[in-house]
């Protein structure tokens, strides 16, 4: 294939209407790159014999290692093709460019697939015909179903069937059909939930208005005659039902939702064997043989469908009439492909036969040599059959330009669902909105832009900075060196004739073959630059335009909110050419791009906007995987520290994933996503981003502290008190606190946990009104403060007080029916912690703190009344102290008693606080108040600790849930593995029609680490786990446990034989944070100690 030329691409992007936008999505493994490949060749970029075994996306160097993606890789494709309008018309070609994104399958890197697929308009989702629908097939069709991405399957790895598993091509279609189903049963199963969440907040809506209308009935009935008013009320209701407020609910039909191959939606392929097919392939073969129209015959190839040989009619299956014939699927596709494989390989017998060859490449009229049909060689016999027969390229391509919409069919139908979705909707300009939604290219419309990540590029990789290499040069350039050489030359031979050897040396070591100095060490080195990866939805933006750069917490509704966005100027624009950049002048609405000048001032993501008032906010997006592995980084040289510090925060805008903290230790942390994208990471910062020598320490694992009523606990501390009670009094005796620990309901402590962005929207709502009342601003400054502290918090879907308290209420009654300790608790809650939004609640008993879940009537009245009062009186009062208390509760459910890890489902019940009167000799309430702050948040942290303590402690460990794919030969080894590392097997299954096995199970993130690579290692790579963390789960064993019955002792001693698996983990914990550790012996049996040499 002839290279297509660059200027050839930049050309196609000014027709909108022939650009299709696309990304592959698939699990790991499951031939992403090789199909990528196979498109690549097509432009003349690679060979087409190297096609799958290069992988050309996979440009770094320990992707090639791994053999799997780990970055998403945009590339550039041109393809044209002549298609007749009618069958009298004369053919014409149209051109299509192609812009490809390849994501990675593992699911260390979800977040890169979010970015990909929010830059696309539809997507190729690929699926192992052997292998199925695996746990990341899921996620990439979850994902398409919120982006609202056009997706099309592709069945690849079809040459398993035949190779591997020995099928028939019968039971290969069974299998197949099989296949299909359960991918259709996937998105069945998201339209279904989107479906009842619509309808249940139809039917809401439906009984708010209802009873809306049945209270303002019920006020004409205090007015009017009790008969009369009772008709009108049911009368009222009975007309709002009637007329179905918002109309009744609309049934959508999901039809068009599912993959069928008659709808050339389903791609069949081997991306290995270079081939695949649609329905219309083959029922463009077909049709003059069998004399039936392609567009009929394409409804009928697939299905129950059965063709009888003498007439050629087809048949259902209620019409066979007990003859036994193949589907025609299999007897007009599957058994060709079938023989083909068996003539070229041998298949079974293990043999080809070059008479069946020639028989079938004259059949179908291929342009295959001579020489290539009478070669020895059988793979590549096989590839030049197929690829001349059934070229991969041209079924995805024509299938993604027939099937996939252009930029302005998408935007036009996906945008407007998602714009009505982003905070501060109200607030875009029309324009604005007609112009993104209509992908408007003209140079006067307003330019948006959304930058999914940023991407590190070295400064040798640019365009502007890549030397000519074998290319020649230009008469201008070749004079300037000759004369630079001579005036070398000539200064050497003076240095000669004064006899002065050192600058003859000097003279020649600097003169170079190419006219050029050689560079220092020093400014060898490459700088890293970061490109913008981008998509242009409006306008056309070049290089100098000033735009305004857009954070994710951006709000049109207050667009001058701190931090304010700034304008920045385009300093450079690339076309994506896969390992190489190609420069661009300017970029026209509905391409994706790079762009440069945007370094510092986009974090990860953010969009481009060229007006600021009413401007569209596209960033913010689902990442998919949330880092949870911690590893503290230090220098092995302390003098390379800033280095390495500039490094991880390069790191961190470059990586959707990973995150750069510096904790309170001083220590210098990264969060990554897995094991595996700790090691690419860890690799970037050594070898681009710091460039020096960096030792990683122990992850750390985060864990949970939380309490559990158990069968054996001691007694209760403080006797005559319910248990978890603690009367805590401040060193100088003036305040005293009582106080109660109880655990949460289960089923409480989940909703609250899965609340937390409800919680903390509610949390700025309060505080937001709050600074709105204590502020009296005449210009109007602070509403525009709360609206912009509003726009931002308030999460798509948001939910309102009343509705949050009524959900709340409902949990504890379905928790606990019938309990006094819970009855009227949630209007009692004074806060939530830790960080205000955990799954641990203060109450309040005494009145004295301000409740968070209280509607706010009266509340401004009533502090108003209570400050004069505190004005006329010198003496300190519960209230005075109720924000300590409050900072108190958030420090010790911050940091537990155990291991100083966050608690988990406490609820601590403040009972009673007492503040002792202060005598006329001591100091003013001002100074007794800020003496006594210390104390009491002191006091009170340690007394919830101390009613933590009287509980039976538990540790809640960070669990990943793993699947692995093995088959029986192996089966026995990885359950070893898992066992071994305290995981837990939920659930095997065997895939049906392949000899594999499924395994589902659970394993601790603290023994994760090298999991991997023993479960390779054992299985001789035949199976591996793919990890996905899924929450905390309780670890059933009381660290501070120790035997104590006579049974205990008898079986297991005074040392307690059975190793206590909790406090292993929480001695390790304190360890790390240098807390004490009780009953740890440095030295046992000193003197049975060896020296080094023994």
């Amino acid at each position: 294939m002839p290279v297509v030329s660059p200027e050839k691409l930049v050309a196609l992007q000014q027709h909108a209407e022939g650009i299709r936008n696309i990304c592959i999505l698939a699990h790991v493994d499951h031939g992403k790159t090789s199909l990528a490949d196979a498109l690549i060749a097509t432009n003349g970029i690679i060979s087409a014999k190297l096609a799958g075994k290069i992988r050309y996306l996979d440009s770094r160097p320990d992707e090639q290692l791994r053999g799997i993606t780990m970055e998403s890789s945009a590339i550039s494709l041109y393809f044209s093709m002549s298609r007749r309008a009618t069958a009298e018309e004369d053919p014409v070609q149209r051109e299509y460019l192609i812009n490809l994104i390849d994501s990675p399958g593992h699911v260390d890197f979800s977040s890169e697939v979010s970015t990909a697929s929010r830059l696309c308009d539809g997507a190729l989702v690929l699926v192992d015909a052997v292998e199925g629908v695996c746990s990341q097939t899921v996620t990439v069709l979850r994902q398409t179903w919120i982006e609202h991405l056009k997706p099309l399957l592709v069945i690849n790895k079809i040459d398993r069937l035949i190779t591997e598993l020995k099928m028939s091509a019968t039971e290969a279609y069974v299998h197949l059909s099989k296949l299909l189903e359960q991918i259709n049963a996937v998105i069945g199963s998201f339209f279904q939930g989107e479906r009842m969440e619509e309808d249940l907040q139809w039917r809401e809506k439906v009984e708010e208005r209802v009873a809306t209308a049945a209270a303002r009935a019920h006020q004409k009935v205090e007015r009017k005659v009790a008969t009369d008013a009772a008709s009108t009320a049911s009368d009222e209701v009975e007309i709002m039902v009637s007329n179905g407020i918002d109309g009744d609910f609309e049934e959508m039909d999901d039809e068009d939702l599912y993959f069928s191959p008659e709808k050339n939606n389903v791609i069949f392929s081997s991306a290995v064997d270079g081939w695949a097919f649609t329905m219309r392939q083959f029922a463009s073969l077909y049709e003059k043989k069998l004399g039936i129209k392609r567009s009929v015959l394409e409804k009928f190839l697939w299905g129950d469908f059965y063709l009888e040989p003498r007439s050629k009619r087809v048949l259902g299956s209620k019409h066979l009439k007990g003859r036994v014939l193949k589907p025609m699927f299999v007897q007009l596709v599957l058994d060709n492909i079938w023989a083909a494989y068996e003539a070229t390989t041998g298949g079974n017998k293990g043999k080809g036969d070059p008479a069946m060859v020639e028989k079938i490449v004259k059949s179908l009229s291929l342009p295959i040599p001579a020489h290539v049909i009478r070669s020895r060689d059988s793979r590549a016999l096989l590839t030049a059959v197929f690829s001349a027969w059934l070229p991969l390229s041209t079924a995805v391509l024509v299938s993604v330009t027939e099937n996939l919409p252009s930029p302005p069919i998408a935007q036009a139908s996906r945008l407007p669902t998602l714009i009505n979705g982003l905070p501060g909707a109200k607030h875009i300009d029309q324009k604005l909105r007609e112009a993104v939604i209509g992908t408007e290219i003209e140079k006067e419309a307003p330019i948006v832009a959304y930058v999914s990540k940023m991407v590190a590029v070295r400064a040798s990789e640019l365009p502007q900075n890549k030397r000519k290499t074998g290319g020649s040069m230009t008469a201008d350039e070749a004079r300037k060196v000759a004369r630079r050489k001579r005036a070398e030359i000539e200064k050497a031979k003076k240095a000669a004739e004064e006899g002065d050897l050192n600058g003859v040396a000097e003279a020649l070591d600097n003169t170079a073959l190419n006219g050029e100095q050689e560079l220092s060490p020093e400014q060898a080195e490459e700088v890293e630059h970061l490109i913008g990866f981008a998509r242009l939805y409006s306008g056309t933006l070049s290089v100098g335009d000033a735009v305004y750069v857009l954070p994710p917490k951006f709000s049109p509704a207050n667009p001058h909110a701190a931090p304010e966005p700034q304008k920045v100027t385009v300093t450079g624009l690339y076309l994506m050419m896969g390992r190489g950049l190609e420069s661009l002048t300017s970029v026209p609405a509905g391409v994706v791009f790079g762009v440069a000048g945007l370094e510092g001032h986009i974090f990860k993501s953010g969009t481009l906007c060229s007006q600021l008032e009413g401007s569209i906010n596209l960033a913010g997006m689902n990442m998919g995987s949330q880092p949870i592995v911690r590893v503290a980084l230090e220098p092995v040289n302390p003098g390379d520290l800033d280095k390495m510090i500039n490094g991880m925060r390069l790191l961190e805008q470059s990586d959707p994933c990973a995150v750069y903290e510096v904790l309170e230790s001083g220590e210098h942390v990264i969060l990554t996503a897995g094991e595996l994208h700790l090691e690419r990471c860890l690799k970037d910062l050594r070898e681009r981003f710091a460039k020096c020598e960096i030792q990683a320490g122990e992850p750390i694992v985060p864990y949970r502290e939380t309490i559990v009523s158990a069968s054996e606990m001691a007694a209760p501390k403080e006797k005559g008190l319910p248990r978890g009670t603690v009367v805590a009094v401040t060193p100088s005796k003036h305040i005293t606190v009582r106080l109660r620990v109880q655990p949460l309901p289960a089923e409480v402590c989940d909703f609250l946990e899965k609340s937390r962005a409800a919680i903390g929207q509610l949390y700025a709502e309060c505080k937001a009104k709050e600074t709105t009342k204590q502020e009296d601003d005449p210009d109007g400054e602070t509403n525009r403060d709360h609206e912009a502290t509003l726009a931002h918090t308030q999460p798509i879907g948001s939910i309102s007080l009343s509705d949050f308290k009524t959900n709340l209420q409902n949990t504890f009654a379905e928790a606990v029916p019938e309990s006094e300790l819970w009855s009227k608790v949630v209007d009692n809650i004074a806060a939530f912690g830790p960080r205000r939004t955990g799954p641990n609640v203060l109450i309040d008993r005494t009145g004295s703190c301000q409740k968070f879940l209280q509607e706010e009537q009266g509340m401004h009245e009533s502090k108003t009344e209570e400050a004069d009062v505190a004005q006329q009186s010198n003496s300190l009062r519960v209230k005075d102290f109720s924000d300590k208390i409050l900072y108190a509760f958030q420090l010790a459910t911050a940091q537990g008693p155990l291991c100083n890890e966050p608690c988990q489902g406490l609820s601590v019940i403040v009972e009673d606080v007492t503040v002792a009167a202060v005598s006329e000799d001591e100091t003013s309430s001002g100074e007794m108040l800020g003496r006594l702050t210390g104390e009491i948040i002191k006091t009170v942290r340690d007394a919830i600790r101390q009613g933590f303590l009287d509980w039976s402690p538990r540790l809640l460990l960070a669990m990943y849930s793993c699947e692995i794919q093995a088959s029986t030969e192996v089966l026995g080894r990885v359950y070893g593995v898992i066992t071994r590392r305290r995981g837990r097997i939920i659930a095997e299954s065997l895939n049906e029609g392949t000899p594999f096995f499924t395994i589902l199970s659970v394993l601790p993130v603290a023994e994760s680490f090298g999991f991997s690579e023993e479960i390779r290692k054992r299985t001789s790579g035949a199976a591996s786990p793919q990890l996905v963390f899924q929450g905390f789960e309780m670890l059933d064993e009381d660290p501070y446990w120790v035997p104590f019955t006579e049974d205990e002792l008898e079986d297991l001693g005074e040392l307690a034989d059975k190793e206590n698996v909790a406090k292993r983990y929480m001695d390790k914990v304190r360890v790390r944070k240098g807390l004490a550790v009780k009953g740890q012996k440095l030295v046992r049996d000193a003197e049975k100690q060896k020296t080094l040499k023994r």
